[in-house]
């Protein structure tokens, strides 16, 4: 399970993240207001579901005996990025498509290369552990 929760979520952040973003914008009559309200449903799913796979890997990391401690490096780390992603970025950018949805033009922000990079991070993250995973069972 340590392998299947893991490459479960990086599905879902390949998914959502570099697939469907930046094709949600490509549609045709897709405008601006109605991508960003999808993109924050989205993503409050996403993040929800993150939250609950990595409580599930955090749950099975500690219960799985021959982890060795890069495992639970990699786990402290995808907490560390999800909570940033959660707390710090995610209200920023709602705050922006608010006004955007509102018809402000807010003026230009990284806010989401920051938080397309911190889904990389996560995706690398998630890769790592299922490389060490594969080594741990090979043992």
């Amino acid at each position: 399970m340590l392998l299947v929760v893991p490459a479960l979520w990086l599905g879902l952040v390949i998914a959502f993240s570099f697939i469907e973003t930046p094709l949600k914008f490509l549609a045709p009559g897709m405008t601006l207001p109605v991508a960003l309200g999808v993109g924050r449903l989205v993503f409050t799913a996403a993040n929800i579901a993150g939250v609950v796979l990595l409580v599930a890997i955090t749950v099975l990391a500690l219960r799985t005996p021959r982890r060795g401690r890069g495992v639970l490096a990699v786990v402290g780390g995808l907490w560390v990025v999800l909570l940033a992603q959660i707390v710090v970025i995610r209200p920023a950018l709602n705050e922006r498509s608010d006004l955007v949805i509102a018809g402000v033009d807010p003026g230009p922000s990284s806010l989401h290369t920051l938080y397309a990079a911190a889904d990389g991070v996560v995706a690398v993250l998630l890769a790592a552990l299922i490389v060490l995973g594969i080594r741990s069972a090979r043992r």
